[in-house]
C-alpha cells in the first residue's frame, strides 16, 4: 500500500505468521519460522524486535517499506503491486528495498506491478515492460528507455495527448 494501514495490538509476528497461515492453510513449524522471519528481518535491515511492535504503528517511512517487502519475501505471492514503494526513502533504505524486490524476482516464476512517479528506484529495479497511465488509461507502452525519457522530458506531453483525445 502506498500508505500501510497501522494496527495497533497487532505484532508484525502475529500478523505474519496469520497471514502465511492464511495462506497455507496450516500454521509453519514455529522453530523454523521464526528462523525464516528473522532471516528476512536481517536481509532488510530490521532489529529482531521489530517483530514484537505493533504492525505499521510508529514505524517511519522507510521502515514501513521495509517491513513490506518482508511480507513479500515471507508470503510469496505469485504477484505482488508495489504502490510508490520509493516514497519516503532514503538512499540507503531504497537499496535495501529494491534489493529485496529483485530477490523476489528472481525466482523467475514472479510478477511485480510497481507503480512509481519517479524513475530513481529503477536505477536498482530493471522493469521489464513499461506503462504511463493519464486518467486511468494506458497512454504509452515501452522498455526501460520509457523511464528514461520520462525523466528527461516529464509528464506533460503524455498529459496533453491523452486529454486532447479523450
Amino acid at each position: 500500500m502506498q500508505y500501510p494501514v497501522e494496527v495497533p495490538g497487532v505484532s508484525t509476528a502475529n500478523f505474519l505468521r496469520t497471514a502465511k497461515t492464511a495462506l497455507d492453510g496450516e500454521a509453519p513449524k514455529v522453530r523454523t519460522w521464526v528462523k525464516e522471519v528473522n532471516a528476512a528481518m536481517q536481509e532488510l535491515g530490521l532489529d529482531d524486535s521489530f517483530t514484537s511492535r505493533s504492525l505499521n504503528e510508529g514505524f517511519s517511512g522507510g521502515e514501513k517499506k521495509r517491513a513490506e517487502i518482508v511480507q513479500l519475501q515471507l508470503l510469496n505471492p505469485k504477484y505482488a503491486i508495489l504502490d510508490e514503494t520509493d516514497s519516503g526513502l532514503d538512499i540507503d533504505a531504497l537499496r535495501v528495498v529494491a534489493d529485496g524486490v529483485n530477490r523476489y524476482t528472481a525466482q523467475g516464476d514472479r510478477g511485480v506491478l510497481l507503480i512509481t512517479h519517479y524513475t530513481r528506484i529503477l536505477n536498482y529495479i530493471k522493469p521489464d515492460f513499461v506503462h504511463v497511465y493519464v486518467d486511468g488509461r494506458v497512454v504509452a507502452e515501452g522498455g526501460p528507455e520509457l523511464a528514461q525519457q520520462l525523466e528527461e522530458t516529464g509528464y506533460d506531453s503524455y498529459i496533453a495527448a491523452a486529454r486532447a483525445h479523450a
